[in-house]
């Protein structure tokens, strides 16, 4: 059985595995591809209306407890390589 997350985009639960894992290292989002990497996560679903919708509600920095802005540009790289 596969672990459900809730997607800070869209606020739906989904599997683990259909979600992509977001961290916070030096006020960068960095995608967790292996979903590996120490510290906390967020999760949202690998769609452009997710990633916009969380990046817009600022969903990233109240789900990864950060203070201040973040860089997202690793996650506007995402969605231009994804079309």
């Amino acid at each position: 059985m596969d672990p459900v997350r809730t997607c800070v985009g869209c606020r739906r639960r989904s599997p683990r595995s259909s979600l992509l894992r977001v961290v916070a290292i030096d006020s960068h989002l960095v995608l967790d591809e292996r979903a590996s990497m120490p510290g906390r996560g967020a999760w949202v679903h690998d769609t452009g209306e997710c990633l916009q919708a969380a990046v817009r509600r600022r969903a990233f920095v109240r789900a990864l407890r950060v203070s201040g802005p973040l860089d997202t540009q690793t996650i506007e790289e995402h969605l231009q390589r994804k079309g």
